[in-house]
């Protein structure tokens, strides 16, 4: 192979990227490669990227063909591209369309531009059942009720289907976007978020109406849902995580639109209300009051004609609703997330039954625009306690994790940082309660758990919002969908093990536009040579795509 030391990427028997980050290219490499490859980690001197099949379905689900990756990945490999790297490439961006659902009349027809293809499956007995009457060599008929299982089953096989099939228009609901909001402040839409809603609605064609748009925290993703509301103009069923994230739709929907109160409901575990809005948590649809049980509260799936239904923070759908979506294919749906990494590998389901990603911006680039605050991003590097040391080293390693990540030098260094940034408000995220209760305790600062009521929640939100509060403890039930704006220093105690959206999220906490400089302070505090290091690595994986930069300070600091 001829050699092109110039260029940055070399690549793998395995479809994994290595790409060099001292390299001048490096920055629009990363660029270039991002819609089709997902990073896997950043050890040193190289970027590890992967292409696999999702990855580069969602790039031919928005435009990409394979001949561009090729060329791509010409440009700035310093070898040449293997030939069977490139039939890889071009196998799995074929395939994504080679059958599709269309309706005709009221059937739906599942269409194969190869007939050998759908032979193949024909011949399944596993998916025998789905197929009805074949018409023609290209295409059979499948019932309504059974599209989104088909899909599931056929993306599993290696075939996304491109559905086509249409929706329902769902009952009519006539609303407006103020520009006035009825808290006195003027409101348009911005231009990305515009520019999201157009793509995700493809003025009405078959070809939008279902997928994700993917937006950093703090760059209004609730806007965007709200938009798409209004251009539809139909009943919408909202899906969030918790019942603050409820109250914040709730509360935006009232000051930005014309909906009135008596037009949007809550469903919640305080409040079971059914309206032409409704706001709904996951926990309270995935609710049983034994494992044996239907999930009651999945009934809210069919109570009333949607034309829309919106899944918040769509990167942590449980499992049960992927189930009940795939019975719901026929509606109109909309995922909204800041990062579509999910730790359980699923992001085939989502591209299945929620559809593919529709729309992106990078997080820098919302940074440079001011959209969302300017973040640095810092690891602290503590030591492990000599008197800890022979029980980290015989613990077992799930033990071994929660020793490192509650080691108590942490306290020291959290309480020097919030003395460094006395007058800015500060939010300390944690995993392990007995470490929280303890930073609350030596800080004097109010603690949010899973177990803290929501009325209590929210009263000390709000007096954090006000400046009533300026440090907040917080668990994990604070990594989702919390509006406290002015936020400007996260510092993150533990967490979750290796998780990147977790860490997308936390970082999000702090990212609302602020006043005057607009910066923002991210402190990641790890113990050194110990598992709660290694985690942490993985962690950063989705931001270092993104483009931050963790810098490295050493305890003491």
């Amino acid at each position: 192979m001829k050699q092109s030391m110039d260029r940055p990427i070399m690549i793998q028997n395995d479809r994994t990227l290595l790409l060099e980050v001292n390299h001048p290219k490096f920055k629009k490499a990363r660029e270039e490669i991002s819609p089709f490859a997902e990073l896997l980690k950043s050890p040193g001197y190289f970027h590890i990227y992967r292409m696999t099949p999702v990855t580069l379905w969602n790039a031919a689900a928005n435009g990409y063909s394979w001949k561009q990756v090729i060329g791509i990945l010409d440009q700035y490999s310093k070898f040449h591209v293997p030939t069977f790297i490139k039939d890889e490439i071009r196998l799995y961006m074929e395939r994504y369309g080679i059958l599709s659902f269309e309706r005709e009349g009221n059937q739906i027809h599942c269409k194969s531009k190869d007939p050998k293809v759908l032979d193949e499956f024909l011949s399944f007995a596993s998916l025998q059942p789905y197929f009805r009457e074949r018409l023609n060599e290209h295409t059979v008929v499948i019932d309504e009720h059974d599209r989104g299982f088909l899909k599931q089953e056929l993306i599993k096989l290696g075939y996304p289907v491109r559905d086509l099939a249409g929706y329902q228009e769902g009952e009519y609901l006539s609303f407006s976007l103020l520009a006035k909001t009825k808290s006195g402040k003027s409101f348009q839409l911005r231009d990305y978020q515009r520019k999201a809603i157009d793509i995700f609605y493809e003025k009405g064609a078959v070809t939008g109406g279902s997928g994700v748009i993917v937006l950093p925290c703090g760059s209004g993703k609730t806007i965007v849902g709200i938009g798409i509301m209004e251009l539809l103009q139909a009943e919408t069923l909202i899906l969030t995580t918790n019942t603050s994230s409820v109250r914040q739709w709730i509360d935006e929907l009232i000051d930005k639109t014309s909906l009135t109160e008596e037009m949007i409901g809550e469903y919640s575990g305080q409040k079971k209300e059914v309206k032409p809005v409704t706001v709904a948590t996951y926990q309270i649809l995935t609710y049983r009051s034994k494992a044996e049980l239907e999930f009651e509260h999945m009934k809210l799936f069919q109570q009333r004609n949607w034309g829309l239904i919106i899944y918040d923070e769509v990167h942590l759908l449980p499992a049960p609703i992927f189930r009940y979506t795939a019975n719901i294919q026929a509606k109109r749906r909309l995922g909204l997330t800041a990062t579509l990494v999910r730790e359980d590998g699923k992001e085939d389901e989502v591209f299945s039954l929620i559809g593919p990603k529709k729309y992106e911006v990078p997080w820098l680039q919302m940074e440079d625009r001011g959209w969302i605050a300017k973040a640095k991003c810092t690891d602290i590097q503590i030591p492990l306690p000599k008197k800890w040391q022979r029980q980290y080293i015989e613990a077992p390693k799930k033990q071994k994790y929660k020793i490192a990540s509650t080691n108590p030098l942490k306290i020291k260094v959290v309480k020097q940082l919030v003395k460094q940034h006395q007058n800015d408000p500060i939010l300390i995220i944690g995993q392990y309660l007995n470490q929280l209760k303890e930073i609350a305790q030596e800080l004097d600062a109010p603690l949010i758990t899973g177990k803290v009521k929501q009325q209590e929640r929210d009263q000390i939100y709000q007096a954090f919002r006000t400046g009533r509060i300026k440090v907040l403890v917080v668990s994990k039930v604070a990594n989702f969908a919390i509006d406290l704006p002015d936020a400007k220093v996260a510092i993150q105690v533990s967490g979750t093990f290796g998780s990147r959206q977790e860490e997308a999220q936390r970082l999000g906490r702090i990212l609302r536009p602020k006043k005057g400089e607009n910066e923002a302070y991210f402190y990641s505090l790890i113990t050194q040579q110990t598992v709660d290091q290694d985690y942490a690595l993985k962690r950063q994986l989705f931001l270092l795509e993104q483009g931050y930069e963790y810098e490295i300070q050493n305890y003491p600091l």
